[in-house]
């Protein structure tokens, strides 16, 4: 029996929160968001759990949630980033529940996750949406882990309370992000086929442990046929590297695919990625061989302070020359555009500079400290004294300019990189170096092609 029950309604201020969480994470931070596979969300009031890989610390349930904005939405946390008071009560007035692990708060604290498996099972039966991550940790690397089964006790324990009469289904997702640490960056949010539990009912009631288990692998597996999965994490960097560089691109182009869309994108990632790991399975001297040439020009490019794409366009003199008349042409507006969009460039910086320890942390800590900080004092408080003392109009031009101000500086910043990058590119001392990394590229692409065709 599908029965949809009657979650509890959002407060006004949960939905005020969720726009202006959605203004600095899709208007600022991310230049472009892409959702798959929405069709596949069960109708608000099915109790469901939402099940993901966990690459992005508090970015990866944030774009979900923003996402999911028809529902009720609960998470499962670390229960460290509950330690300020202030925070704990933001947090779960935003639908948040910590978890205690025993690496971190100790033994003794594990018993107070029997609240928080609790509240979650209440919120299943009510109907409402459980997400959590059972790796039970973000990753730092575009890598599956090991899955803990604590969603699927919750799930069934919800289903067990309703007498087994109310479907529980598990959804599962994946988070994508083409750049981890670096802001107007894009990120993709997949949603496979939802898992109804109700045909394991009969089988949980007399092997609870061994039925989860055999979901846990269903669950598992959908996830990771879904994202970047690099399970050669030996050479995982070199692997990594090469899909970004123009072998990637080419193999996209030569595969059907659209590099610079990202759900096409990850699509011909994927399929990259399988055919270096099998051809690594099949001739492993060879592609050491490559892997161990791909380190050294990954270490020259690093070196030299350029980037791959650089060979693909082959700038000469007239490059760096034509870019450096462009940032002098702009300058002026970048000028205009940085005094009051500058904090939230600086602020975060110095932040992880010093408090982060986890580089996964970073983005998270920069949307975190943009929604609180950055924003308020750059764009809400000089709207609000334009509006006393200039007048209404000049507040809101104001207002609506400041995003608009954040993309052009941000855009300039990276205009300047790639201006020094294409002058150390043509540079005449560089030019031995440089058709060195040229002869090396080739050879890598060449042999890779003959190996994986």
């Amino acid at each position: 029996m599908k029965k949809r029950l009657k979650p509890r309604d959002h407060s006004l201020f949960l939905k005020a929160f969720r726009v202006y969480l959605q203004y600095i994470n899709s208007g600022l931070y991310f230049s472009n968001e892409y959702t798959v596979g929405l069709e596949h969300v069960p109708v608000d009031g099915t109790p469901l759990v939402v099940v993901s890989n966990h690459q992005n610390c508090l970015n990866d349930p944030l774009c979900v949630c923003l996402k999911l904005t028809d529902r009720r939405m609960n998470f499962i946390a670390r229960a460290n980033v509950f330690k300020n008071p202030v925070f704990n009560r933001a947090l779960r007035a935003m639908g948040l529940l910590p978890a205690y692990r025993m690496s971190h708060e100790g033994f003794a604290a594990i018993n107070n996750n029997q609240a928080t498996l609790d509240a979650a099972g209440h919120a299943l039966t009510d109907g409402e949406t459980v997400m959590l991550y059972p790796e039970a940790d973000h990753q730092d690397k575009r890598w599956l882990g090991n899955f803990k089964i604590g969603y699927l006790r919750i799930a069934f324990g919800a289903a067990e309370k309703m007498d087994f009469k109310q479907d529980v289904m598990v959804l599962p997702s994946c988070n994508h992000y083409s750049n981890y640490f670096h802001a107007r960056t894009e990120m993709l949010i997949k949603f496979g086929e939802p898992i109804s539990l109700m045909p394991y009912y009969e089988q949980y009631k007399v092997a609870p442990r061994e039925t989860m288990m055999k979901v846990n692998d269903i669950v598992r597996s959908s996830i990771q046929s879904m994202m970047l999965h690099i399970e050669d994490l030996e050479h995982y960097d070199q692997i990594d590297f090469l899909r970004e560089t123009g072998y990637g691109r080419k193999w996209a182009k030569e595969h059907g695919y659209k590099f610079r869309y990202l759900p096409s994108r990850l699509r011909s990632d994927q399929q990259l990625v399988d055919a270096l790991q099998r051809a690594h399975d099949e001739l492993p001297t060879e592609m050491e061989l490559i892997y161990d040439d791909t380190a050294k020009y990954m270490e020259g490019l690093k070196s030299m302070n350029i980037r791959d794409w650089l060979f693909i366009h082959n700038p000469g003199i007239e490059a760096p020359i034509l870019r450096g008349l462009g940032l002098i042409l702009l300058m002026p507006l970048f000028i205009i555009s940085i005094i009051p969009t500058g904090l939230l460039f600086v602020i975060p910086k110095i932040f992880t500079s010093r408090l982060i320890k986890d580089k996964m942390f970073f983005s998270s800590f920069n949307v975190g400290v943009s929604a609180f900080v950055s924003v308020p004092l750059c764009q809400i408080v000089p709207a609000v004294l334009l509006w006393i003392f200039a007048g209404g109009w000049w507040a809101l031009g104001y207002f609506l300019a400041f995003p608009l101000m954040f993309i052009l500086a941000w855009n300039y910043i990276k205009m300047w990189y790639k201006f020094i990058g294409s002058c150390n590119f043509v540079k005449i001392k560089n030019r031995k170096a440089i058709e060195y990394l040229r002869t090396l590229r080739r050879d890598i692409f060449s042999r890779l092609d003959t190996i994986l065709k």
